[in-house]
């Protein structure tokens, strides 16, 4: 665990005499801010069930071959990595709330082309905004998240913010069992057009307005959101600093920095994206004939293990559940691995059964003893996925305010 400082993490707006708010506006405003990481997760979980749809296409709907699907899966990723500087300028330039706003124009106009799509390359380019969209709305929705909630309830809130990731990725899951890819992106567009509309309802984060001097404003957010705007007072002159280079040669930055980059690092090689984008594609490698089913058994997990972890994170600790997570990523890469091995070759492949075969069938048993190997890997690997990340690098971010952590395409 890492220690806190009590005036780092002394809230930047309290009340006077330490009551506490009872604003319910507040989950409101957050539920609206969630919407984006919902989006996020469900652009995350489209490719999904989209590329097996689009690779059995006919004409003249665009259709994917191998080289394809896979810039599809993969092209989000340098949206992403886009939407993280530009979110990361626009945060602290155009206002949280803003910013918000923005985020939803990428999402729904992506999802609008990749449903207009006549050719592979609209469809790339609608991927493409849609990682824009994912960049951005990981970065904001936090902050937005985190300035708008008193202390009683801002861990609560911004657990959400994580859960909301899974439950979107689950979302396209789902509706991509039962819907092809066309309508699959029609549906897209709902999170973030419900965001765009409740967003223009909400105010502001009191601390971005304060930091700007418009107390006035500050005073009527604090006053919707938390319904009380006795006491506040403005945050002191250089609260808010920039980051600068020169300040990587401070101990107190260069070594939580080195530590929060090298933990995403080993976060995103260890596969979590590819399995989120591809994993009903890798169970159809693995020649199952309910590819779609296991993949939503496998959100299913993630949902449950997310909202686990978010439950036992402060009396676990982040760094244990860290350490769990890296044995458990490992044992389950492991035994996927040992899966492929035993089946390779096998054109009666073990994993031809579906997943509701009975077990009692004297034929198949062991067939379906293999076919639940591969699944109950995978749903092992979202198990371990790392949920504690996000939270530790924002307890690293309160060694120094100016730690530049933007975490963006973290499922």
């Amino acid at each position: 665990m890492i220690p806190e400082d009590p005036e780092e993490t002394q809230p930047l707006l309290e009340p006077p005499g330490g009551s506490a708010p009872r604003g319910r506006r507040v989950f409101l405003a957050a539920f609206a801010a969630t919407l984006g990481p919902l989006s996020f997760g469900f652009a995350l979980g489209y490719s999904s069930p989209a590329i097996p749809s689009l690779q059995r296409a006919a004409p003249p709907a665009p259709r994917l071959d191998d080289e394809a699907a896979s810039w599809f899966g993969a092209i989000v990723t340098l949206g992403a990595a886009a939407g993280g500087v530009l979110g990361g300028w626009l945060v602290d330039r155009a206002g949280r709330k803003l910013s918000l706003l923005l985020c939803s124009v990428p999402f729904v106009t992506g999802f609008a082309v990749i449903t207009a799509a006549q050719d592979v390359w609209m469809l790339l380019g609608g991927r493409l905004l849609t990682g824009l969209a994912c960049g951005v709305a990981s970065l904001v929705a936090p902050v937005y998240i985190s300035e708008i909630a008193y202390p009683a309830v801002r861990g609560l809130l911004g657990s959400c913010v994580q859960l909301m990731v899974v439950i979107g990725i689950l979302l396209a899951y789902l509706a991509g069992w039962v819907l092809e890819w066309r309508w699959l992106a029609v549906l897209g567009c709902v999170p973030p057009s419900l965001m765009l509309l409740l967003m223009c309802f909400m105010p502001e984060t009191p601390r971005f307005l304060l930091t700007q001097h418009r107390h006035q404003e500050a005073m009527a957010a604090l006053q919707f959101l938390w319904g009380s705007e006795q006491g506040w007072e403005e945050p002191p002159i250089g609260a808010e600093q920039g980051f600068h280079l020169a300040l990587l040669w401070q101990p107190g930055i260069y070594k939580p920095f080195v530590i929060g980059v090298s933990l995403m690092a080993f976060q995103q090689l260890s596969g979590v994206n590819a399995i989120m984008f591809y994993a009903e594609t890798i169970f159809e490698e693995a020649k199952f004939k309910d590819s779609s089913l296991a993949s939503i058994i496998v959100g299913v997990i993630q949902v449950l293990f997310t909202a686990v972890a978010a439950l036992i994170m402060d009396r676990a600790g982040r760094k244990l559940l860290l350490a769990l997570s890296g044995v458990v990523l490992v044992f389950s890469m492991s035994a996927f691995g040992a899966y492929f091995k035993l089946t390779q070759g096998s054109p009666g492949n073990s994993s031809h059964v579906a997943l509701s075969a009975s077990v009692s069938t004297e034929p198949v048993a062991a067939s379906v003893g293999l076919a639940w190997l591969a699944v109950g890997s995978m749903c092992l690997f979202v198990t371990g996925g790392p949920q504690a990340l996000r939270s530790l690098l924002a307890r690293l971010r309160l060694l120094h305010l100016q730690c530049p952590f933007h975490l963006v395409l973290c499922p």
